[in-house]
């Protein structure tokens, strides 16, 4: 889709994203190539490395079942760190207030944020506020940004995947999205969805401990789902994923939230999720090590690169009726501000 101004999907993390980047950020700001794009920068420092990365969050609403914007920007920026194997070390935080917000709705917020904070052991270092006119903004907006040092010598990167590789979730997925959805519209599904959001790098330092040499691939499918990100993992390493319909987990209540508004959950948003591309000689340990983390109990065995190196990065789903069906980006805007 071509357009002379920004639309909402301009930041779903699907199509239009990617267009937006290929075309202006990227090229314009630093030239990045396709396989050196990842959540998480790696920076040569000293002849060791660090990781930094950055995100801004406008969810809405504010709050939301099992959490609230405030501990979804410190996750969501301890997790990018994690995906690139660095252990967080810090976070800084900026703020914009919009006019009007309630001190209780900030005092939360920010009791949320140090609570988050103190879960991934990381230290809320420095930060900045600003506060804008009523209308400006909408309550408040947050923008993390992280560094994460390597404990190991792996390089664990989304052009790392090869074929062979079994690819590894650890539970679940669609919850966040849902519930923000749900929550936002006022749904009555009958049942509460509750968001995943979590810090992801104590799981993340147990499977590195354990078999690092053996993980490949490590990514939080964020805004665009499962979908989109391992579309952009097969082009960034020139393979082809195809996926199990039936292996992959979905609580039941997404499923049919899902099923009544259309959605389809391969595409719907995570905040607690990792996709891992595992060697296929390690990956039954390391379905193993997840199932016996607190945050990998429901975790699944979902898909594989297939045998073929150099392709164009085709993913396929073995649907549960025993068709195919290719998997593409998120096309447009699904659900709007769900980070």
């Amino acid at each position: 889709m071509k357009t002379d101004v920004i639309l909402l999907g301009h930041g779903s993390g699907g199509k239009l994203s990617r267009q937006l980047l290929e075309d202006f950020i990227i090229p314009i700001l630093s030239g990045l190539p396709e396989n050196n794009r990842n959540d998480a920068a790696v920076i040569p420092f000293s002849g060791d490395r660090l990781a930094f990365t950055t995100d801004s969050y406008v969810v809405d609403p504010v709050f939301f079942p099992g959490g609230d914007i405030g501990d979804l920007a410190i996750n969501g920026t301890v997790n990018d760190l994690a995906m690139s194997g660095a252990r967080p070390l810090a976070v800084s935080v900026g703020l914009i207030l919009e006019e009007g917000l309630p001190l209780a709705d900030l005092e939360r917020i920010l009791y949320s944020m140090r609570a988050a904070a103190d879960r991934a052991g990381v230290g809320i270092v420095t930060g900045d506020t600003k506060v804008v006119s009523r209308g400006g903004a909408d309550k408040i907006f947050i923008n993390t940004s992280g560094i994460g040092v390597f404990d190991h010598p792996w390089r664990i990167e989304g052009g790392n995947a090869r074929p062979g590789d079994k690819i590894l979730v650890n539970g679940p997925i669609g919850d966040h999205g849902m519930a923000i959805l749900a929550s936002r519209e006022g749904l009555e599904l009958g049942t509460e969805i509750r968001t995943d959001s979590a810090p992801l790098n104590g799981l993340v330092a147990t499977l590195l401990e354990i078999a690092g040499a053996d993980i490949h691939v490590l990514r939080d499918p964020t805004r665009g789902g499962v979908a989109t990100t391992l579309k952009e993992i097969a082009i960034q390493s020139a393979v082809d994923i195809v996926l199990e319909e039936t292996a992959i987990p979905v609580r039941k209540e997404v499923t049919a939230a899902c099923a009544i508004l259309g959605l389809d959950p391969l595409y719907v948003a995570n905040e607690g999720k990792l996709l891992a591309f595992v060697s296929p000689e390690a990956a039954p340990r390391v379905l193993a090590l997840l199932r016996d983390h607190p945050q990998g109990r429901e975790a699944a065995l979902i898909g594989e690169v297939n045998g073929k190196a150099a392709s164009e990065g085709k993913v396929t789903l073995s649907t549960a009726i025993g068709g195919r069906r290719l998997v593409d980006m998120l096309s447009g805007e699904q659900l709007p501000r769900i980070c």
